[in-house]
């Protein structure tokens, strides 16, 4: 691997002053890498509060950035256009990088058709995997779920607690979309998917790659396991679907990882508990994935209904 792409910027952002605790176990991660980032960036919502106490706590050699404005694809923009690395790296920051994830993560670039790639994320669960929660669900809480490939592979598109792109691919294609990702509590996804769609689109021959040697854990809060949740995070995934296949981005093919992804819950998932009924987890299991679907579906059909939104 040569010198110049061996400079990983990365990036992770944070918004409250509650997940300090987790965002120094992340940045501590980051450092303690085999392979050393160039930098690490922290971009910061415009929170004085937030602000001054990272300012105390964050270690010395981590490039503070204040945002302008609030919502996760402003601050990944933020990160990325204060990135001076020639491959920028993004980390959630309640997430925990394995000590290899950026070396497994830098091999793949070697390919000079390779522009994103994107890793394994492991939930590590707060109190412990619930056995009635279908690993075919770990997307609704930020992880790797039970369908994507089990080895390296060209995907459309990473996940985004951890993803890198080659630097130079946003001065083509331009940045991440701010009216389809999360902001607040509003559960809106996409931006990743979204940008991309771009990527592959606008850059011909390039290729996005899934490698799971490169590993984060993501922590997962007892609140995201609840049915609650689960229904509101799948609707908003649906919106967020519709989205995407409205604005400029969209083809017949954008959904297709949706589309092999239901096939694989209707073809093999469902059935193989089915098979287990006698099983109350397994049943339990079966019942989330109709109601994780049925929201999906909702929130796509809302989305649908919704207004033009701009490119």
């Amino acid at each position: 691997m040569s010198d110049t792409l061996s400079r990983i910027s990365v990036i992770v952002s944070t918004y409250s002053v509650d997940r300090m605790n987790y965002l120094l176990d992340a940045i501590d991660s980051v450092q303690e890498q085999s392979l050393k980032p160039h930098e690490t960036i922290l971009v910061l919502d415009p929170c004085p509060k937030l602000v001054e106490l990272c300012k105390t706590q964050v270690p010395a050699n981590v490039k503070i950035v204040v945002n302008q404005t609030y919502g996760l694809s402003s601050a990944r923009n933020a990160g990325v256009k204060a990135a001076t690395g020639d491959i920028v790296a993004f980390i959630d920051d309640d997430a925990i990088a394995d000590r290899n994830w950026l070396a497994n993560l830098i091999q793949n670039y070697e390919d000079p058709k390779v522009v994103g790639v994107g890793g394994l994320v492991k939930p590590l669960w707060e109190d412990g995997y619930p056995s009635w929660f279908p690993e075919e669900l770990n997307w609704v809480v930020g992880c790797s779920y039970k369908g994507l490939p089990e080895s390296r592979s060209l995907v459309r598109n990473p996940i985004g607690c951890n993803m890198s792109f080659r630097k130079n691919i946003f001065s083509v294609v331009g940045y991440f979309r701010l009216d389809i990702g999360r902001f607040g509590k509003r559960l809106l996804a996409g931006e990743e998917p979204e940008l991309s769609l771009r990527i592959l689109s606008k850059i011909p021959k390039s290729k996005i790659v899934y490698d799971p040697k490169a590993v984060v854990m993501h922590r997962v809060s007892r609140n995201r396991t609840k049915m609650g949740y689960i229904w509101v995070r799948s609707f908003y995934e649906g919106i967020s679907k519709a989205l995407i296949l409205k604005s400029k981005s969209g083809s017949s093919e954008t959904l297709t990882s949706e589309d092999s992804y239901l096939k694989y819950l209707l073809r093999v998932a469902i059935p193989a508990r089915i098979r287990k009924a006698y099983r109350p987890d397994r049943n339990y299991q079966t019942l989330i994935l109709l109601v994780s679907m049925t929201a999906v579906f909702m929130g796509f059909l809302a989305g649908k209904l919704r207004g033009d939104i701009n490119a």
